[in-house]
């Protein structure tokens, strides 16, 4: 179910979700931390089996989402580790009001992860902000949606046009289009970009189409030009 990706690193694929009428494929990440507890970003659906190799890792002590559309599996992840706190991105509080969250995310990491991840926050759209993260053993950047990049193999019939048009085919890929326009301010996400590259990650772990295991500051620096 968990496929190492780096050191004390892992993502495991999930089912395709919905979206506009599109299916997009799931992505989600597991850091055991220094402390030996683990980090969950993006959670995915859960099954019995996945849970049982989560387990294996170490406790639960932390669940992120990236942005406020990574949220579908939250609550059956704190149903399974009611003592696991829940960290929102930007305006996931604000949208899922009946659920109770134990933090939000900023600029800084947590003290629970200082040692082991950083993270900035890409601000300045009236659509939605993402929180991108960096494992520092591993050289890995994570990324929710603001880098997608699907092969060419699958970008086939008119929902592959779409990609293409959204830049999100081939090595680099990109932003989806309409959330490049909803930045209407740049030079807030033009300093979190700079503060990614600054980073210098070798590795390039997202949630949406291939990830890198090489070159990621080159590919995630051509995948943000528009910034």
């Amino acid at each position: 179910m968990l496929t190492t990706f780096g050191q004390d690193l892992y993502f495991a694929d999930g089912p395709a979700v919905s979206f506009h009428g599109f299916p997009y494929p799931t992505r989600m990440a597991i850091v055991r931390l220094s402390s030996g507890k683990t980090w969950v970003w993006s959670p995915i659906a859960l099954t019995e089996d996945l849970a049982v190799a989560v387990e294996a890792l170490g406790p639960v002590a932390h669940i992120v989402s990236p942005n406020k559309l990574h949220h579908l599996a939250l609550s059956a992840w704190k149903m399974r580790w009611p003592e696991a706190a829940i960290h929102a991105p930007p305006g996931l509080v604000r949208k899922m009001k009946g659920f109770r969250f134990d933090a939000e995310l900023g600029d800084e990491p947590d003290r629970q992860w200082i040692v082991d991840i950083d993270q900035v926050v890409f601000r300045g759209s009236f659509a939605m902000e993402e929180v991108v993260f960096f494992h520092r053993v591993s050289r890995t950047a994570i990324f929710g949606d603001l880098i997608q990049r699907f092969p060419d193999e699958l970008a086939t019939g008119w929902k592959g046009t779409l990609l293409r048009l959204d830049d999100l085919v081939g090595p680099h890929g990109s932003t989806p289009r309409e959330w490049r326009w909803s930045f209407l301010s740049r030079n807030a996400a033009r300093a979190a970009r700079q503060r990614v590259l600054d980073w210098k990650p070798e590795r390039l772990l997202i949630a949406h189409g291939q990830c890198a295991d090489r070159e990621a500051t080159h590919v995630i620096a051509e995948a943000l030009r528009w910034i």
